[in-house]
C-alpha cells in the first residue's frame, strides 16, 4: 500500500499533529479503534512546519497489541536508534543533552542498562520500603491539614521526585529546580512551557519554524542545567564516593564498567522523564478514576492487599502513561500487513494497544480485577521493557495506601488540566476534596 492510499480522513487521523491530542478523549480512542480494524498500517506525516522536520516525513503507525510486541521483542529489526522519543531524528547539538540509552540498541544499550541495574535489584528496593512509607506519610500529613488543593503539585509529583533525587543523593533544597526543569523538558509541546499559544498549537499542529530559537533554547538550557548539575555532582562522587546512585553509578562494577559523569547527567533526565513523570501521573490518574468510579475503589478497599497488584496493572493499561515510542527499520521486514524496507520508521501506540478489544475483554471499562492483563504500559516486552517498573509499582502501592486509609473521602473536583503532549498522558493540575474537617 502506498503512502497515498494509507491517508485515509487525514484530519480525522492525524496523529502527527497537536490538534488531535487536543480532542476529547473518546474521539481519540474511537480513531484509535478504527486505525485497529484497518488491514495495514497509517502513514502519519509530520507537521510541515515542525522545527526540524524533513521534506515528506513521518511514520507508520503501529495500533495493535500483537504488532506493539513484535516490534519490541526484536530490536534487530525494530531498532531504537537513532531517536526512540522522537518522530523526527533529534539533531547532533541537542541529542547531547537527551541521547540516553532509551535511544541505543545492544551492545551499547546492554552495556549502560547493567550498570544501572543495580539501582533496582529487588533487595535495594525492599531497603527503600521505609523511606517510602515515611515520605508518603508527611506528604498526607500536609494534605489532610489544608483539606483541599491540587493534587498534583501537593501530592502526585512529590513522591516519585523525593524519592528519585533521595536515590541520586541530590540534594533536598534541589528538587524543585529539578522539578521545574523536568516539566519544561516533559512539556515541550504545551502552551505553559513553550511560551506559545495554545490556539496557535492546536490550529498549527506544532511549534513553528518562527518559534526554533526560543523553543530550542528553553528546552537545551533545561537539559543542561540538569545534565551540568549531575555532572558535578558525579564529579564529586569519584573523589569521595557516597552511598548513593550517582556514587554506585560512577563507581566501577564487578566487570570494570561505569558511566562518565556526563553519561550519568543524561541518565539522570531519562531518569526523572520515565521514573518521576510516569509515576506522577499514574497517582493522579489513580485518584481521578476512583472518583469516577466509586464502585472500583470500595472494591480495592475491602481488600487492599490482595487487589491493589491487580488493581495499579489495570490503572497503567487503562491510562497509557506514556503514549508512544518510535522504532526505525533496520532490514527489509513485514509488520502488521505491510512490507517495511530499511530506514522506514514507525510509531508504537502503546495507549491503542492497551484498548486493543482482540486482547482485553471490553478494553474502555475500567475494573481492577481484570485477568490476564498483559498491557504495554511499561513498554513491550523486550530490551527496552522499563527498568523502573517494580519501584513504580511500590510507590504508588505506598502512596495510595497511605491516602485511602487515610483520607477514604478523597475525591477530585471539576475537570483535570491535561498536558498537550503527543508523548505523555499527563495531567498537569488537578483540584481535589479530602472531605476533612478544616
Amino acid at each position: 500500500m502506498t503512502r497515498a492510499a494509507a491517508r485515509i480522513e487525514p484530519d480525522r487521523y492525524a496523529l502527527g499533529h497537536l490538534g488531535f491530542w487536543a480532542r476529547p478523549l473518546a474521539e481519540r480512542e474511537a480513531a484509535f479503534a478504527e486505525m485497529r480494524a484497518l488491514a495495514r498500517p497509517l502513514w502519519i506525516p509530520i507537521i510541515n512546519n515542525t522545527p526540524l522536520a524533513k521534506k515528506d516525513d513521518g511514520v507508520w503507525a503501529i495500533v495493535r497489541h500483537a504488532d506493539v510486541v513484535r516490534a519490541s521483542r526484536t530490536p534487530e529489526l525494530f531498532s531504537s536508534e537513532p531517536s526512540a522519543g522522537s518522530a523526527i531524528d533529534t539533531p547532533p547539538w541537542l541529542s547531547k543533552y537527551f541521547d540516553s540509552m532509551i535511544n541505543m540498541d545492544d551492545p551499547r544499550h546492554a552495556r549502560i542498562r547493567k550498570v544501572v541495574a543495580r539501582a533496582f535489584s529487588p533487595r535495594l528496593l525492599e531497603k527503600m520500603e521505609h523511606d517510602l512509607r515515611i515520605r508518603a506519610t508527611d506528604i498526607v500529613d500536609r494534605v489532610e491539614s489544608l483539606g483541599s488543593g491540587d493534587f498534583v503539585t501537593q501530592v502526585a509529583q512529590l513522591l516519585p521526585m523525593q524519592v528519585i533525587c533521595d536515590m541520586m543523593g541530590i540534594p533536598e533544597d534541589q528538587h524543585e529546580f529539578v522539578a521545574r526543569r523536568t516539566n519544561t523538558i516533559i512539556g515541550f509541546t504545551d502552551p505553559e512551557y513553550t511560551g506559545i499559544s495554545r490556539d496557535y498549537l492546536v490550529r498549527h499542529g506544532a511549534p513553528g519554524r518562527r518559534h526554533i530559537v526560543p523553543f530550542s533554547a528553553k528546552l537545551v538550557k533545561a537539559g543542561w542545567d540538569l545534565i551540568r548539575m549531575v555532572r558535578r555532582l558525579g564529579e564529586d562522587r569519584e573523589r569521595e564516593p557516597r552511598d548513593d546512585l550517582i556514587s554506585a553509578l560512577v563507581s566501577p562494577n564487578a566487570d570494570g564498567e561505569r558511566l562518565s559523569p556526563r553519561d550519568v547527567g543524561t541518565f539522570f533526565i531519562l531518569l526523572v522523564i520515565a521514573g518521576n513523570e510516569t509515576t506522577r501521573n499514574v497517582i493522579a490518574h489513580a485518584v481521578r478514576l476512583f472518583t469516577e468510579h466509586p464502585d472500583q475503589r470500595e472494591l480495592l478497599m475491602a481488600d487492599f492487599d490482595g487487589r491493589i497488584g491487580p488493581a495499579i496493572e489495570e490503572i497503567v493499561r487503562y491510562v497509557s502513561p506514556v503514549i508512544q515510542f518510535r522504532r526505525t527499520v533496520t532490514r527489509d521486514c513485514e509488520l502488521a500487513g505491510k512490507e517495511f524496507t530499511r530506514g522506514d520508521k514507525v510509531m508504537l501506540y502503546y495507549n491503542s494497544a492497551n484498548r486493543d478489544e482482540s486482547v482485553f475483554t471490553d478494553p474502555d471499562r475500567f475494573d481492577i480485577t481484570r485477568s490476564p492483563n498483559p498491557h504495554v504500559g511499561f513498554g513491550g516486552p523486550g530490551p527496552h521493557f522499563c527498568l523502573g517498573a517494580n519501584l513504580a509499582r511500590r510507590e504508588i502501592t505506598v502512596m495510595l495506601r497511605e491516602l485511602y486509609t487515610r483520607l477514604p473521602d478523597l475525591r477530585t473536583v471539576g475537570e483535570p488540566e491535561p498536558l498537550l503532549s503527543f508523548l505523555i498522558n499527563g495531567i498537569k493540575r488537578m483540584p481535589f476534596e479530602t472531605g476533612a474537617r478544616r
